[in-house]
């Protein structure tokens, strides 16, 4: 059994060494300039870069979905580690090479250069919400876990992981952020790895828990839907399509998120930006083992007989795990480990959303010339907001998680599309970006939402029993969108000769 305590006590070691070190880095290069703050002045190391954007990645929503999905569904439903190192991948092969080449600062330039600046004003609210419901996230399932091992204050935790994460952000921006994330993902490493020999023991072993787990979950133990399942067979029917269409939602939509992108835009070239991308991808990969032989272990065991408590839900099982299938030093340490995993996204979050606000918002819609001291002093205050705003909604835990799946179709669907024609296609204009966001939302809302009870009121086929559908509406939502705004740009790139003639 822990003492509190010693929790206390463990977790209050791990804040102040992230703190020390983010305070640390920041005042290191607390008088660089404005891209310095937000890009760590385009002199990011490789090694630190790798760091970072895995542990962005790796977050609390990582590890613990990842057990979870495990635990309840079987691994051919556990998409996210995979379908984000493809992310990681076709990011780093399509994406992070031009937008290095060009210069840019954001995940928005791109927009703002195509566009205009009222435009990208208006996408910038998809990217805003994606990032502080993503981050609410979070923090929300940190308080839940703090809560079910230990006993702490939900509020409480939520509230000081987030202070913490807030106030090295501030000092230090992007610097704090990468350095910081080194020891949050070594930490990550060591706490879930030294966990799983002992879940695996209570398991019986590898062989027995790989054999158990297959007998349990059946066809649904493997990485990947079977050839047949396509074409219906193997009982999957239209169920083949809902994966299909989450696995394009993981690999495209993992792909416009301005977290992303400050880290390849942070590095001092763009093959240093694809390799940034195409370790990383490896990194989340190698990270999803732990939580994912936790997620077995907890499926597999009688826990009546093992740890004389009632079988977890799927979103505790992570906790659980650490709690009941480990010894007390050994759970302090995993402990240190979510609460890692949890920062190294949280921060990176703020300041993604408060860089795209500043540069992108609140600099070009100003009539005046902005210092770059005042640019830094919005750049932090939005920082506070944004991480004020997350921590607010992760307070009110009912119903963070079905928000966050929204938000990031809302990205798959409205932000993707808009980032590959404002890249690829010269003749981008205002009017196809307006009409493939609207086209988007409606296809997209139009499917409902189960988990937030918004009813479908477009007749997609292939209805499920609780009232969604099996349709890959998500990504027919984000084709249609694209091919919108190529159609309109092209239609109104004709009127406008006409006009000036007429004029």
């Amino acid at each position: 059994m822990i003492h509190p305590l010693a929790a206390v006590a463990s977790i209050g070691v791990f804040y102040a060494l992230v703190l020390a070190v983010g305070l640390s880095a920041g005042h290191r290069h607390r008088g660089e300039s404005t891209v310095g703050l937000l890009v760590a002045d385009r002199k990011l190391p490789l090694v630190v870069g790798v760091f970072t954007m895995t542990a962005t990645w790796v977050g609390g929503g990582y590890i613990n979905g990842t057990a979870e999905a495990v635990y309840a569904n079987g691994l051919v439903w556990t998409q996210a580690p995979w379908g984000y190192a493809l992310s990681l991948i076709v990011g780093g092969l399509v994406f992070a090479g031009v937008m290095r080449r060009a210069g840019h600062t954001t995940l928005l330039d791109p927009f703002q250069q195509r566009y205009g600046r009222s435009v990208t004003a208006v996408l910038f609210l998809p990217a805003l919400v994606g990032e502080i419901f993503w981050s609410a996230a979070i923090l929300a399932a940190l308080g839940a876990t703090f809560s079910a091992m230990f006993g702490f204050s939900l509020e409480a935790s939520i509230i000081v992981s987030a202070a913490i994460a807030v106030g090295y952000t501030v000092i230090g921006g992007l610097w704090s952020v990468a350095y910081t994330d080194v020891v949050q993902l070594l930490c990550i490493l060591v706490g879930l790895g030294i966990a799983v020999p002992f879940a695996v023991h209570c398991a019986g072993g590898y062989e027995l828990l790989a054999h158990d787990y297959r007998a349990q979950f059946g066809d649904a133990a493997r990485l990947w839907p079977p050839l047949a399942a396509w074409w219906g067979g193997d009982g999957w029917g239209y169920e083949i399509w809902l994966w299909g269409d989450t696995a394009l939602l993981l690999i495209l939509g993992g792909i416009p998120w301005g977290v992303y992108f400050q880290r390849v835009l942070a590095c001092r070239d763009e093959q240093t930006a694809v390799q940034l991308s195409l370790w990383a991808a490896a990194g989340c990969l190698l990270l999803a083992v732990p939580p994912a032989v936790l997620g077995a272990a907890g499926a597999t065991i009688d826990w009546q007989t093992t740890a004389g408590i009632d079988r977890p839900e799927g979103p505790l099982v992570l906790p659980y795990a650490l709690r009941y299938l480990t010894p007390a030093p050994v759970a302090l340490v995993g402990l240190g480990a979510v609460a890692a995993a949890v920062m190294s996204s949280v921060d990176s979050s703020f300041l993604s959303a408060a860089s795209m606000f500043s540069w992108n918002v609140y600099r070009p819609l100003q009539s005046r010339s902005i210092s770059s001291c005042e640019l830094r002093r919005v750049t932090r205050t939005a920082v506070v907001v944004v991480g004020a705003l997350a921590t607010s909604l992760a307070l009110m835990v009912q119903s963070i998680y079905a928000l966050w799946y929204l938000c990031a179709d809302l990205v798959y669907v409205v932000l993707f599309p808009q980032l590959v024609i404002a890249l690829f296609d010269r003749r981008a204009s205002p009017s196809g970006a307006v009409a493939g966001m609207i086209v988007g939302l409606v296809l997209r809302l139009g499917g409902g939402e189960p988990l937030l009870h918004i009813p479908a009121w477009i007749p997609y086929p292939w209805p499920m029993p609780d009232g969604g559908t099996y349709f890959p509406f998500r990504t027919f939502a984000m084709l249609s969108g694209l091919l919108t705004i190529w159609l309109v740009s092209r239609w109104s790139s004709t009127l406008r000769p006409i006009a000036s003639k007429v004029e």
